[in-house]
């Protein structure tokens, strides 16, 4: 956790300081996840269903042309994937959570529409199972060495950003890397595979 906070500080100096350059604008964001994972070898991982969780974070847009600029973000980021019994008696909810760390180019098809795609690293800093959510189970953590600390992906997507600095976007997350660490699920293929959508504003 220690290491997680320190990313977070050291990602937020960089975007404030970023920020006072004028070209630069600098803003917030959040959002709803629907994460699950994709692959196969390891059980119920083959067909999951999603968790619906929540994005929340910084980003600064560096405009390069007119129609071209760069856009890095600093994103708390809940994912996972939930497992459903057929009474609803025995459901489970895996929580993994991320610090994450997109970087992204973003090209404008007229004003204020944009698409966007590029590189994500994700720093694991929470790893949680929850029994029968909703009900009076509890929280059990699970051991976070069974676990990839990082892991990368690739973002796509599309934002419209309305005058005055609000802007809507949308974005799929396709996880590259595997979730599980292979000393102990050697035969495991499981990525992440997250839908996002959310509101933010540019200063």
């Amino acid at each position: 956790m220690k290491k997680s906070i320190l990313l977070i500080g050291i990602a937020l100096l960089s975007l404030g300081s970023l920020s006072a350059q004028e070209y630069v604008k600098f803003g917030v964001k959040g959002g709803i996840n629907s994460s699950t994972f994709r692959g196969d070898g390891f059980g119920d991982f083959d067909n999951p269903d999603s968790r619906t969780s929540f994005n929340l974070g910084l980003l600064a847009e560096i405009p390069v042309s007119d129609k071209f600029s760069i856009q890095p973000e600093v994103l708390y980021s809940g994912q996972g994937y939930d497992i459903v019994s057929r009474d609803n008696a025995n459901d489970v909810e895996y929580q993994l959570d991320y610090i994450n760390v997109p970087v992204l180019a973003k090209y404008y098809l007229v004003e204020g529409l944009s698409l966007e795609a590029g590189p994500q690293i994700g720093f694991l800093v929470n790893s949680e199972i929850d029994r029968n959510p909703g009900g009076d189970s509890g929280d059990f953590s699970l051991n976070e060495d069974q676990f990839n600390k990082v892991d990368i992906s690739l973002g796509l997507g599309a934002s419209y950003k309305f005058r005055g600095g609000f802007f809507v976007n949308a974005r799929y997350n396709h996880g590259l890397t595997d979730v599980y660490d292979d000393s102990f699920f050697s035969n495991s293929d499981v990525k992440h595979s997250v839908f996002q959508g959310g509101i933010g504003f540019l200063f």
